[in-house]
C-alpha cells in the first residue's frame, strides 16, 4: 500500500513541493523569531510606531508640501511623491529623446548616423553614476553665482544655486479651471481625431460641442478670476532670486543624467523593433503613394510595437529603480529619505521594509500598465 502511494508520480509531485513550502515558511518563522528575539535583547524596539511621531527634520525641495513638523509617515510619503515625479519625468523625456536617437541611428545620411552611434555607444558604457556626478559637478562649479548668472532667454536664469525660470501662479479655482480647460480641450481633439478617422466627423456632435463649450467656459472664468497674476518671473533681490520655479542643480543633474543615460537604451530598443519589420512594408507604403514619414507612423511604428513594448517594460522598470543613485547628487527621492529616517529613528528593518514595499508597487503598476497596453497594441494589430 505504501509503496503504491510512493509510486503514484501526483503523490510525489505535490508531497515534494508541500514539504519544499513547509521547509520555507519554517525558515522564514526561524528568521523573524531570531531577528525578534536579537533585538529585543539589544533594546531596539521593533514597530510601526515611530511613523506617527514628527520627523523633525529639513527636506531641502519637494513635489508634495512638507514641514520638519510633519510626521515620518509623511516624509516617507514625499519622499515617494520626489521619486514618483522623477521616474515619471525621465521617462517621458527619455523616450522623446530615445525616439530622435533611434530614428538618428537609422538615418542614411552618414553625419546624423555617425553621431547617434558614437552617442549611443557612449552612453551605454559609462556607469548611471557617473553621467549623475559629471553632471552635478557642471552645474555647481561651471555656472556663475546668482549676480552673474547667466540669461539666456527673458525670465530665465542659470546660476550655481539652480536654474531659474517663469512660473504660473494659480490659486485653488484657477488650477481646477486650467485643468479642466486642458482635459477638455484633449479629450475634444482625441474624440474629433477618432470621428475624422471614421470619417464621420460632426462638429454638431453633442459631445464634442460640450467639451468645446467647457473648455471655452473655463479658460473665460480663469482669465476672469485671476487676469494678471499667471506668470510670476524670477527676478534678482539682493544675494538671489525670488520669484518663479527653482530647478535646484542637483534635480537637473539628477534628470539630465537619468534622460541621456536612459535614452541610449530606448534609441536601440525602437531602432531594433522599426528593423525588425519586414522591409515589404516599407515597399508596400511606398507603393500606395505615402511619404517616408507617413509609411513610418501609419505602417511601421504600430508593427513595431509589439516589439518594442516588452523590452521597454524593462527599462521602464530600470529606469524607476535607478531613481535611488539620486541620493549621490543629494537629491531627497525616497532612498535618501529612508536613509534620513534610519539615523534619526533605528528603524532599520521596518524602514527597508517599507522602501521594498514602495519600489515593488511601483514596478508592479508600471508592469501591469505596460502589459496592458502591450495587449491593446496587440489586440489592434490583429484586426
Amino acid at each position: 500500500m505504501i509503496s503504491a502511494v510512493l509510486d503514484n508520480r501526483r503523490f510525489r509531485s505535490w508531497g515534494g513541493q508541500i514539504l519544499l513550502l513547509g521547509g520555507f515558511a519554517a525558515l522564514l518563522s526561524w528568521l523573524v523569531s531570531n531577528t525578534v528575539t536579537n533585538l529585543e535583547t539589544r533594546g531596539i524596539r521593533v514597530g510601526f510606531d515611530f511613523l506617527w511621531r514628527p520627523a523633525n527634520f529639513p527636506i531641502s525641495e519637494s513635489v508634495l508640501p512638507y514641514n520638519p513638523s510633519d510626521t515620518f509617515l509623511w516624509a516617507y510619503v514625499t519622499g515617494v511623491g520626489n521619486t514618483l515625479a522623477i521616474s515619471i519625468l525621465a521617462i517621458l523625456l527619455s523616450t522623446a529623446l530615445g525616439l530622435v536617437v533611434g530614428l538618428a541611428r537609422r538615418s542614411k545620411h552618414p553625419l546624423t548616423s555617425g553621431v547617434a552611434s558614437v552617442f549611443v555607444t557612449t552612453m551605454r558604457n559609462m556607469p548611471l553614476i557617473v553621467h549623475l556626478l559629471f553632471w552635478y559637478a557642471l552645474a555647481t562649479t561651471m555656472l556663475p553665482a546668482p549676480r552673474q548668472a547667466y540669461n539666456p532667454l527673458p525670465g530665465v536664469f542659470l546660476s550655481l544655486r539652480g536654474f531659474y525660470i517663469p512660473s504660473f501662479n494659480l490659486d485653488g479655482v484657477a488650477f481646477v479651471l486650467v485643468g479642466l480647460t486642458m482635459a477638455s480641450a484633449v479629450l475634444a481633439a482625441i474624440l474629433g481625431r477618432r470621428m475624422i478617422a471614421a470619417g464621420q466627423l460632426d462638429i454638431r456632435h453633442p459631445v464634442l460641442c460640450l467639451l468645446a463649450v467647457t473648455a471655452v467656459v473655463a479658460a473665460g472664468l480663469g482669465l476672469i478670476l485671476q487676469p494678471a497674476a499667471v506668470v510670476d518671473f524670477p527676478e534678482m533681490k539682493g544675494f538671489n532670486f525670488i520669484g518663479g520655479m527653482r530647478l535646484s542643480p542637483e534635480f537637473a543633474a539628477l534628470m539630465l543624467g537619468l534622460v541621456i543615460y536612459t535614452s541610449a537604451f530606448i534609441g536601440e530598443i525602437i531602432r531594433g523593433g522599426i528593423d525588425a519589420v519586414s522591409p515589404g512594408q516599407w515597399e508596400a507604403g511606398r507603393a500606395i503613394g505615402l511619404s517616408e514619414r507617413h509609411t513610418l507612423t501609419k505602417i511601421i511604428i504600430p508593427q513595431a510595437l509589439r516589439i518594442i513594448i516588452p523590452p521597454m517594460t524593462s527599462q521602464y522598470l530600470s529606469t524607476v529603480k535607478n531613481t535611488t543613485l539620486a541620493l549621490a547628487v543629494g537629491y531627497p527621492e525616497l532612498g535618501l529619505v529612508v536613509g534620513t529616517v534610519i539615523n534619526q529613528t533605528g528603524q532599520a528593518i521596518e524602514s527597508i521594509a517599507l522602501l521594498l514595499g514602495i519600489f515593488l508597487t511601483i514596478s508592479i503598476a508600471v508592469s501591469l500598465f505596460m502589459n496592458w497596453y502591450n495587449a491593446h497594441v496587440a489586440l489592434m494589430e490583429a484586426r
